[in-house]
């Protein structure tokens, strides 16, 4: 195994090794590195090939893994087993993004719970993170390819609006990919240094970075300071992008030559080639005044003042969040000191006019806007390989810290890299009917399993007032000083009762006991994640069968015989895979149990609803 030199002021890895910058994007990935010998960021691409690989997964009938190009053929004749825009589902539960249900053609599971999202290809369930994971893979296995040198480590961009959740399911997902991920760093802060920005320690500046893709729009407002970014405001919208100008394109044509949109459902290919036809329009329009076509037979015109009429609300929905972001940073335009353009869709010249008009100066184009974003990655992993030394970093902890959660699993509220100081908060409840007390575990580590993991403290928190399971709401919060000293806080909101504990700085680890939690971690990645999975699968169906046996004795005269006796069927097969471990076999039990109780359990709400409306009006 070879050895690795690990500075624990820094958290950096000190061996001379290519640490590669992601940007893992909605529509597109790429992977960018700083050249040997030029010392410029480069996109890494084959021979004459683009730089982007789609982040679109296909699941063949084998669940033999394609990504990319490939995979992208098959989202219209394959629909159901190929999976786009993962990245919008990081992080988020059912709950998060049932509004947008619509927009996803593939399966995603409601179990109508507060819990990650599960996808449905084939007869397997994959989390967010596993299929952000494949597509990290792809990135990492091509990088190893045109480089002919192992890729183990990265940098990887997450947008600024990420919270704690989405941050850390990006990191599980490099982690799984084989990655050690030394930094999650926000896309505006990438884009900014790829244009130099933030360099030069005397610099303060005032920054707007405006990010319109494929498929997501945001504008970040960043404060430069002594080579320190701070994200001051952040708005946008995460389903407007040139995939919508594509849209209003093909509505354009289709009605020009009367096609009704029931045409375009059944014959998926005409759709395709209509929706590939205004890509190429969109391009064409960048740089020429008229674009001509031919479709089955159609002669497809479209001239740039005509695309502008299309587009024209869609640019000023950006233009309206730009003054949200202002608004929000308590700054006017005039306070804005430079703009970067990041994003395919920047190309389009009403977007940039538009912008240029709005903020009152030119704007940053001259870096690829596709490329921005992962070169500005690979000059932070310069950073961080201590091969720039003119920027300072923030001291940072060695190794993520967390809390045992139920099944032994490691819940990380700090995760490793995190800037000192810093400070984490997120809410737990209780497991059992009445339960007072609760048992807060502290862990250092990179494993899913505290088991693993080094315990650092513990503490009881005591006095919970008798709740029914779920009710109380206890917030744990973890503080790390400037002196790296952690205390962590436990506190029962509803009645205020509070403890906390204070655990010395560096946790007592020496330089090679860091080291080894970190090969550990990676080495044992996908065991890791297979373990979590069987362990949050096992809760999940636990507790599912708690609920629906309550639900039955307290409402046995409102269901039939046969209602009751399939469901205690379904807990009985249930019940006997849940002494195995193969998550799906557990999770399609779990999705069968639901889709018995379900249909009754909406019946008695609609009962209950209409019985306490009764009488009274509305």
């Amino acid at each position: 195994m070879a050895k690795i030199g690990i500075n624990l002021s820094t958290g950096s890895l000190q061996q001379e090794e290519i640490i590669v910058g992601i940007d893992l994007g909605t529509t597109n990935s790429l992977v960018a590195i700083i050249h040997p010998e030029s010392k410029k960021p480069v996109a890494l691409r084959e021979h004459n090939s683009s730089s982007l690989v789609p982040s679109v997964i296909y699941f063949d009938q084998y669940d033999n893994v394609v990504v990319g190009e490939e995979a992208k053929k098959h989202l219209i004749t394959e629909p159901y087993n190929t999976i786009f825009s993962a990245k919008r589902l990081m992080g988020k539960s059912y709950n998060d993004i049932e509004t947008h249900s619509d927009f996803f053609a593939y399966k995603i599971i409601d179990d109508n719970t507060d819990r990650l999202v599960k996808v449905q290809a084939g007869t397997k369930f994959y989390s967010p993170i596993e299929l952000s994971s494949f597509i990290l893979k792809e990135l990492k296995q091509r990088a190893e390819h045109i480089l002919k040198t192992p890729v183990n480590k990265a940098v990887i961009t997450v947008p600024a609006y990420f919270n704690d959740a989405q941050r850390q399911a990006t990191r599980d997902a490099g982690k799984l990919a084989g990655l050690d991920v030394l930094r999650i760093v926000n896309e505006p802060t990438a884009a900014s240094l790829a244009y130099g920005l933030g360099l030069n320690k005397e610099e303060e500046k005032t920054i707007a970075v405006y990010d319109l893709g494929g498929g997501t729009f945001d504008v970040s407002v960043l404060k430069i300071s002594n080579g320190i970014f701070e994200v001051i405001s952040t708005n946008g919208d995460t389903y407007l992008g040139g995939d919508d100008m594509d849209n209003a394109i093909v509505t354009f044509w289709i009605r020009k030559y009367e096609i009704s949109p029931e045409i375009l459902k059944e014959d998926r290919m005409l759709a395709q080639s209509f929706r590939l036809k205004a890509e190429e329009a969109k391009k064409t329009l960048s740089s020429t005044d008229n674009y001509v076509s031919e479709l089955r037979g159609m002669e497809l015109t479209l001239t740039k003042d005509e695309l502008n009429s299309l587009i024209q609300s869609l640019v000023d929905k950006t233009i309206e969040c730009c003054i949200l972001a202002l608004k929000d940073a308590d700054l006017s335009v005039t306070d804005i000191d430079e703009i970067v353009m990041v994003g395919g869709s920047t190309r389009v010249p009403l977007v940039k006019d538009s912008v240029s008009k709005f903020f009152g100066k030119q704007v940053h184009t001259e870096v690829n806007p596709d490329e921005v974003v992962a070169l500005g990655a690979a000059i932070q992993a310069d950073i961080l390989a201590g091969n720039n030394r003119d920027v300072l970093l923030l001291d940072i902890t060695p190794l993520s810290l967390g809390l045992e959660t139920m099944g032994g699993l490691m819940d990380v509220l700090i995760p490793r890299n995190s800037k000192i100081p810093t400070k984490a908060a997120r809410q737990y409840t209780t497991q059992k009917d009445g339960q007072a007390g609760m048992r807060i575990s502290v862990y250092q580590g990179e494993r899913d399993l505290v088991k693993d993991n080094r315990k650092l403290a513990e503490f009881n928190l005591t006095g919970i007032p008798g709740m029914p399971a779920g009710i109380p709401k206890v917030e744990i919060s973890f503080l790390i000083n400037a002196d790296g000293i952690l205390v962590v806080t436990a506190k029962e909101l509803r009645s205020g009762i509070q403890q906390s504990i204070e655990v010395k700085p560096q946790y007592g680890l020496t330089d090679e006991e860091v080291e080894k939690m970190l090969t550990d971690s990676i080495a044992n990645a996908k065991q890791d994640m297979i373990a979590r999975a069987v362990t949050e699968a096992k809760t999940e169906g636990e507790q599912l069968i708690q609920t629906t046996e309550n639900f039955i004795s307290k409402n046995k005269n409102f269901l039939t015989s046969a209602e009751i006796e399939s469901t205690q069927n379904a807990i009985n097969a249930l019940q006997q895979v849940l002494n195995g471990t193969d998550k799906d076999l557990i999770h399609t039990h779990i999705e069968q149990l639901n889709e018995i109780s379900r249909p009754y359990a909406e019946r008695l709400m609609d009962s209950a609803i209409a019985m306490a409306m009764k009488g009274k009006q509305v």
